[in-house]
């Protein structure tokens, strides 16, 4: 046996390392997804996908800006307008009733002794009147911080005002000259503290009325504009429907289309008589109610200026020169008219005025009177001929235009509540009307393309 000698062979194993290939990166998904569905909008299918669902969303969002935006006007409507319009009646007969129980209290005092049951009523009722008026305002919301200022401050000063005027009731039953500093300092504090406050109440609320009849006549232009771009698009597909397809009409178009052209109108033109029935509520209504009671108020301080004049007894030119301020803001300098002009009031309006400015110059001359009897020392003369009831008193005259005026702000009072109803009126079912018609337009218009679609299946 040989010797076997083994010479091991050197293995040289080489390890290979494979290089990284470079290869192009995956796509993203967002991208692969964009490209798949720009695939889907490619072609005229995929043309008319997109065309349906522009439309189905122009639709959607047009009826419901529409609905929308006439409920916000119906409400505004119902709601603000109608209230502010009701709080702004009630700051007036609070403001009336104020002055009408200032002008009382001094017509009662003149008479001496115990005052007659008439006077002492009207004076009572005055003054509840003003406490009802107080309550509706403060109840209904007083405008702003302002208003409502306004109403804490009569709510404290009322109370002194009525407590001023008893004493000085009692101390004239009793005879006692003191009783006339009394009622004078009453009618100060009527006239500084309760009257400005009433003003600042009438104010604040004309100026919430306003603003409600703003907002509620504004023009939908967001709700307008939305109809438009819906219209301008129904049309761009027709156009392109009918060059692709020969065809002039697609009858679901034809209905979307006129869904939309109704519905636009039937916006525009329940904003538009809004408006102009809000606009109407305010020239016929509101702003000459606001005239008039101007001028009763002015009537009614004339009238207790010229009870004060007697009151002070000789001491009382203060009151006389701001009975002559009153009559001329009433009547005009001349007496041609001052408040009292009709301006462009209706007729029942006219007539009542020019009847008022009869009445201002009457009383105007008879008070002359009335000072010149009480300037020669017939002091007993001059309270009848100011007090009295024969038709020739200053009181009974006053009563006379009081009553043309009262019957001119009842008038255009309603003439205020008709054209809100009106206003009103013009809204009803639009909401509901203008939302079926968006119904019907994205239906037509789904409906209409579907059928074209429907021919490349």
């Amino acid at each position: 046996m040989g010797l076997v000698t083994l010479i091991p062979e050197v293995v040289t194993v080489t390890t290979l390392v494979r290089e990284p290939v470079t290869r192009a990166p995956a796509a993203a998904p967002a991208a692969r997804l964009r490209r798949r569905s720009a695939g889907r909008f490619r072609g005229t299918p995929g043309r008319l996908t997109l065309a349906t669902v522009a439309l189905v969303v122009l639709g959607l969002a047009t009826g419901v800006a529409g609905a929308v935006g006439v409920r916000q006007r119906a409400d505004l409507v119902d709601g603000a307008v109608a209230r502010s319009g009701e709080l702004t009646v009630a700051a007036q007969r609070l403001y009336r009733a104020l002055s009408d129980a200032d002008a009382t209290a001094a017509s009662a005092f003149l008479t001496g002794g115990v005052e007659p049951v008439a006077l002492r009523e009207r004076y009572q009722a005055d003054i509840a009147a003003a406490a009802a008026a107080l309550a509706v305002v403060s109840g209904g919301g007083a405008g702003d911080g302002r208003g409502a200022n306004a109403v804490a401050r009569i709510a404290a000063q009322l109370p002194v005002y009525t407590g001023l005027v008893e004493t000085a009731r009692v101390y004239n039953r009793q005879g006692v000259p003191v009783g006339g500093a009394y009622l004078r300092e009453a009618s100060g504090v009527m006239r500084e503290r309760l009257l400005p406050a009433a003003q600042e109440l009438y104010e604040a609320v004309s100026g919430e009325l306003d603003e409600a009849r703003g907002d509620a006549g504004a023009f939908p232009w967001f709700a307008v504009a939305l109809g438009v771009l819906t219209l301008a698009a129904l049309v761009v597909v027709q156009r392109y429907l009918t060059r692709r397809t020969n065809r002039v009409f697609n009858i679901g178009l034809v209905v979307a289309t006129v869904a939309a052209v109704t519905a636009m109108l039937w916006l525009g033109v329940s904003a538009l008589v809004t408006a102009g029935r809000l606009e109407a509520s305010h020239d016929r209504g509101s702003e000459e109610v606001a005239r008039l009671a101007e001028a009763r108020i002015a009537a009614l301080q004339a009238r207790a200026d010229e009870s004060l004049t007697l009151v002070a007894r000789g001491n009382g030119q203060a009151f006389e020169d701001d009975y002559a301020k009153m009559m001329d803001r009433l009547a005009g300098e001349n007496r041609d008219g001052g408040l009292l002009v009709p301006g462009d009031a209706d007729e029942t309006t006219r007539a009542a005025l020019a009847a008022a400015l009869t009445e201002a110059r009457n009383w105007d001359s008879a008070h002359q009177q009335v000072r010149q009897l009480d300037n020669d020392g017939q002091y007993a003369e001059a309270v009848t001929a100011s007090v009295g009831s024969e038709q020739t008193s200053t009181a009974t005259i006053a009563n006379r235009l009081d009553e043309q005026l009262a019957g001119a702000i009842d008038h255009n009072s309603e003439n205020f509540r008709q054209e809100v109803r009106g206003a009103a009126g013009s809204l009803a079912g639009a909401d509901i009307g203008v939302g079926l018609l968006a119904a019907l337009l994205v239906v037509g218009a789904a409906a209409g393309i579907q059928r074209r679609l429907a021919e490349y299946r």
